[in-house]
């Protein structure tokens, strides 16, 4: 298979990401959704891609409006996925209270899974940005792997509020080294 030729909607295989289409293509890489791993920029030589060939194809010939509404489809279902976090139990329908020291000035209340909901998009920010360096051309390994760090120290400063996740799955890890 030449797989630097390939066009926008071809199903792919990627034994890291498993399942996408091609959704972008670029000089070098193809912009690929992943169905559980969101939109991922891949070199067009990657080993780990393969394309995969439908079984039982029919002499139907779709028109690019067709295509293009099925690609939209898509691109809405798996283009920004959410991971649906749940907040702990004891925590749904509680305030959060801000009371500031002078007892004159009136506290501020925030429900918690306002507070949780803004906690939950940093977290996927902070993916997202992990992969946007994994991602950089432009950055050597070692410039990535400084950056990296500072994400992971950011992740350990966001350690208190793993309280608030029903899950420990969803936790913040930051650095083992006890260095926050």
């Amino acid at each position: 298979m030449d797989q630097t030729t390939l066009g926008i909607g071809t199903r792919l295989q990627h034994t890291q990401f498993g399942p996408g289409v091609i959704i972008g293509v670029r000089y070098a890489t193809y912009l690929i959704s992943y169905i559980n791993h969101g939109t991922k920029e891949i070199d067009k030589t990657d080993s780990n891609l393969d394309e995969i060939i439908p079984e039982n194809i029919t002499a139907e010939v779709e028109t690019v409006s067709e295509t293009e509404k099925s690609l939209l489809k898509i691109l809405r279902l798996w283009g920004n996925p959410m991971e649906i976090v749940p907040l702990g139990d004891k925590w749904i329908g509680g305030i959060l209270l801000l009371q500031p020291a002078d007892k004159n000035l009136k506290p501020k209340e925030i429900p918690i899974a306002d507070f949780f909901h803004k906690i939950v998009l940093l977290r996927d920010r902070l993916r997202v940005l992990e992969q946007s360096i994994n991602s950089n051309k432009k950055l050597n390994d070692e410039e990535k792997v400084n950056i990296q760090q500072y994400i992971t120290r950011c992740y350990g400063s966001l350690t208190t509020f793993n309280v608030l996740f029903k899950d420990k799955e969803h936790w913040f890890v930051g650095d083992k080294s006890g260095e926050n």
